[in-house]
């Protein structure tokens, strides 16, 4: 059985990682797995890919598609035009995509259309906000899948009412009176095929996270800066509707800024964020008089970024991946978006969804700082065994 993988961006690789791991260790054990690695080029750089392929262990891709830039259009067709070709040139038996980025749904409408399986891993998580165009991969993506991989029960309950509204769409007898669909339980409707072709097996990024904690490596600006454990902020921050608009980034930073009590903030910015920065307050040394205990930093490698997450105080973020990842270490994490695609980090882990308002910055951390913040807890199946789970249900259905 070939398996081909597609990852394109920076969390693909997180993702792809511990699989690739288990699909090794059943073909040593003697099963007929094999893998074949497409690198769509979505993200090319050392800090977006190379470094993450040395650092954790990933076999360099089989092919690499180079298709980096673009509007989202414009980097959809030059990903399903590649992909398309190098299908055709090497059959598969299923094509499997993790996650919510361009590549996901762009490889999944071009398998499909070859007549391929394709297996989702991360299926069934929502956010409700169309405006995101993650948002749009997710659900295009979980429409075209033939076997789902989720990461927790909310997610599966979204993936059952999708389905029931398959059925209801295409069921005389439900059709003839819509109104009646409410009542029903949510067995009594479901699309069967959604249900038969879902598991819940947990986390392959907290797989990658338990594999490779023992091994994360302190960076250069920890000792630069004189940093200590729980004595310091780490940032980030990269969505359109915090940094794009200038003076709502600027509410934002100097609400941040102004309520960490003096800690030092570790933001590793991406060199677009940076621009926008820089056009708000100058030039770096401009910004270092204004916000002294603000530290824009260059993008880290996987080791690097997490030893700083595990002894931060707390994370301030607009990112999904990160919740898990805080939430798994047992660190506070404030969110500034409207909503998550990963309840589960807030309704179970450390994770605060408190809004993308400047005005909302101030009680949390004060909550963090009166020592108020929640415990939290691990989700259920996020144990590091993931990818294995994934490897045996495949193993028997194929």
């Amino acid at each position: 059985m070939l398996i081909t993988l597609i990852a394109g961006a920076r969390p693909n690789f997180m993702k792809i990682a511990p699989l690739i791991k288990a699909i090794q260790k059943a073909a040593a054990e003697g099963h007929d797995i094999r893998h074949r690695l497409v690198h769509t080029g979505q993200h090319y750089d050392k800090n977006m890919s190379d470094t993450f392929f040395e650092e954790l262990g990933i076999p360099m891709p089989d092919v690499n598609l180079g298709c980096g830039g673009g509007t989202q259009a414009e980097q959809t067709a030059n990903i399903m035009m590649a992909f398309e070709k190098d299908l055709m040139a090497n059959p598969t038996d299923l094509v499997l995509v993790v996650g919510d980025v361009t590549s996901t749904m762009a490889c999944s409408i071009v398998a499909k259309k070859l007549n391929t399986n394709v297996c989702h891993v991360e299926a069934g998580i929502r956010s409700w906000d169309q405006t995101m165009p993650e948002e749009i991969n997710r659900m295009v993506t979980d429409a075209l899948a033939d076997y789902m991989f989720t990461t927790s029960e909310i997610a599966n309950k979204n993936l059952l009412l999708q389905g029931a509204e398959l059925q209801a769409n295409s069921s005389n007898s439900l059709a003839s009176s819509p109104n009646s669909l409410p009542a029903l339980e949510e067995e009594q409707y479901a699309f069967k095929r959604n249900v038969q072709r879902v598991w819940y097996v947990g986390n392959v990024m907290i797989d990658t996270l338990m594999a490779n904690r023992a091994r994360f490596r302190r960076p250069a600006v920890y000792d630069a800066l004189g940093l200590e454990e729980k004595q310091y902020i780490v940032m980030t921050m990269h969505r359109p509707a915090n940094v794009d608009e200038q003076e709502h980034l600027k509410a934002l930073m100097e609400q941040i800024i102004t309520n960490v009590h003096g800690l030092p903030i570790i933001f590793p910015i991406h060199p677009r964020t940076a621009k926008l920065f820089y056009n708000l307050w100058g030039d770096e040394e401009k910004l270092k008089e204004i916000f002294p205990n603000l530290h824009i930093v260059d993008p880290m490698g996987y080791l690097e970024f997490n030893y700083l997450v595990e002894r931060a105080k707390a994370v301030v973020t607009d990112s999904g991946g990160i919740t898990e990842e805080t939430t798994v270490m047992g660190v506070p994490c404030i969110t500034l978006r409207d909503n998550t695609e990963r309840p589960e980090t807030c309704t179970v882990g450390t994770n605060m969804l408190i809004g993308t308002k400047p005005e909302a910055i101030k009680p949390a951390l004060d909550k963090l700082f009166a020592g108020e913040w929640k415990q939290g807890a691990i989700p259920a199946l996020w144990d590091g065994q993931t990818s294995e789970r994934i490897v045996e249900i495949l193993l028997e259905i194929l």
